[in-house]
């Protein structure tokens, strides 16, 4: 399948189809505002017919949403073969456009790799509900009885590039928590995207519930992305991005709705001076080289200078033998000649490839500080024998995700037990971390009075 453009008929036959849906949303005044190009027409569109999917959503039963989830999740098994097909015409397009190789492993999918998507479908429909929940109640001395119930989002606007499993992931979700799913694929993902989109939606059909709960933008012109974060005519309550640094600076940038700003992984591993050498050589190859592509790939080594006689030299040479480009301080390159001088920009760079810098540092005072300098706020590892030293780490440094002993390649919603995750956020306002159904909630009062009045 070619990738999908946009033409006058299509505008017009897409209007068609979701036209009994559109009905049902509240009218806007800028409706009445003749698009300008057909992409406009279609964009307008989307967002009519998913704001009236997510009020049919948000008094869905949980029993309805989690049957049409194992729907989805049947029918992206059944096109397994189709959703290949169309993947590996946007790997060979990648390829050809000189994509490099970890670039190559976020957008490729496999039969594993599909199974794993479907099998997180059913994780999500197997979470508790989270819409509905009772988060607070109390009664004040008038005898007003109020509760805090955790509604959902609304519509929730994902734009994300080369990772093909975001949406099924970020469908998912946003279905489990009674959100409609606007999703924005890079062009160079569209194809199977587009193929696990339309399983998705099939299985939403044959579950009774609206197939523009989750739409796929079918086009990639990038005037789209923009009249996403303009917000659609006010039917897109939030964005997520998903991608490199360009398109979240830019959604940050152009957004007129609310962002969960998903931001580049500069992840460190911070090796103490009562690290055990053993587990931290365990943990800094997993954290760096067992994918390299994901925001949760370690891209900063920080060693102690305490522990450097004889943990430094064992690290670097355990990465450059595993086929790690080493980029290093003065003390890292005295360690090997194979070791790259370190430049300043490395300490800032997000490599999802093969590389990594490191750093000896004084302490953990200076590791923190380099963090703070350096980091994007997403994942940092300490490993330590030192309770007090690991406390200390996990208090004061200032990441939506903060470990012990562990890879940074644990930062994901389904090793957090969420199922899936729609991004990492990066921010500090309503989610953080792994963004998962509970973070795609919101929540109203329900008041109930016996007739008072306000004196």
């Amino acid at each position: 399948m070619s990738a999908p453009t946009v033409t006058e008929s299509q505008a017009e036959a897409h209007t068609a189809k979701a036209g009994t849906v559109a009905k049902a949303a509240k009218p806007s005044p800028l409706r009445a505002v003749p698009a300008a190009s057909p992409l406009e027409g279609i964009m307008r569109q989307i967002g009519r017919a998913a704001r009236a999917s997510a009020r049919i959503l948000a008094v869905t039963p949980a029993a309805a949403k989690d049957a049409a989830l194992a729907s989805m999740a049947s029918a992206i098994r059944a096109d397994t073969q189709a959703i290949l097909s169309e993947n590996a015409a946007d790997v060979e397009a990648a390829r050809a456009a000189g994509q490099p190789a970890s670039y190559l492993d976020r957008l490729a999918l496999t039969p594993e790799r599909i199974e794993a998507i479907a099998a997180a479908v059913e994780a999500i429909a197997a979470l508790p509900d989270p819409v509905g929940r009772t988060l607070a109640t109390f009664e004040r001395p008038n005898g007003l009885v109020i509760e805090r119930v955790a509604t959902p989002l609304g519509v929730i606007g994902v734009i994300f590039e080369a990772r093909p499993n975001v949406t099924a992931d970020a469908g998912a979700l946003c279905l489990k928590s009674g959100n409609a799913a606007i999703l924005r694929a890079g062009s160079d993902s569209i194809r199977g995207a587009g193929a696990i989109a339309a399983a998705m939606r099939r299985g939403l059909k044959q579950a009774g519930l609206p197939e523009d709960a989750i739409q796929l933008v079918p086009s990639k012109d990038r005037a789209a992305v923009g009249m996403m974060l303009a917000g659609l005519d006010g039917n897109v309550d939030v964005i997520v991005p998903r991608g490199g640094k360009s398109l979240v600076a830019r959604v940050q940038a152009d957004a007129r709705v609310p962002v969960f700003a998903h931001l580049e992984g500069i992840c460190h591993v911070y090796v103490h001076s009562a690290a055990d050498l053993d587990m931290a050589a365990a943990i800094v190859k997993n954290a760096k080289l067992r994918r390299t592509g994901i925001c949760g790939a370690a891209e900063t080594l920080l060693v102690d200078r305490a522990c450097a006689p004889t943990h430094l030299a064992p690290l670097v040479t355990m990465l450059l033998d595993a086929g790690c480009v080493v980029r290093g301080d003065e003390a890292t390159r005295a360690v090997d000649p194979r070791v790259e001088a370190a430049r300043e920009e490395d300490w800032r760079t997000e490599y999802l490839d093969a590389i990594i810098s490191v750093r000896v540092v004084d302490g953990i005072e200076e590791a923190m500080r380099h963090i703070a300098t350096y980091g994007s706020g997403h994942t940092e590892s300490i490993v330590t024998d030192d309770g007090a030293a690991a406390e200390r780490f996990l208090a004061e440094v200032d990441s939506a995700i903060v470990m012990h002993n562990a890879s940074t390649q644990f930062a994901d919603g389904g090793e957090f037990g969420f199922g899936a995750e729609i991004g990492i956020a990066t921010g500090r306002m309503h989610a953080r971390g792994p963004v998962g159904v509970e973070q795609l909630t919101s929540f109203k009062y329900r008041v109930r009075g016996t007739g008072q009045t306000r004196p």
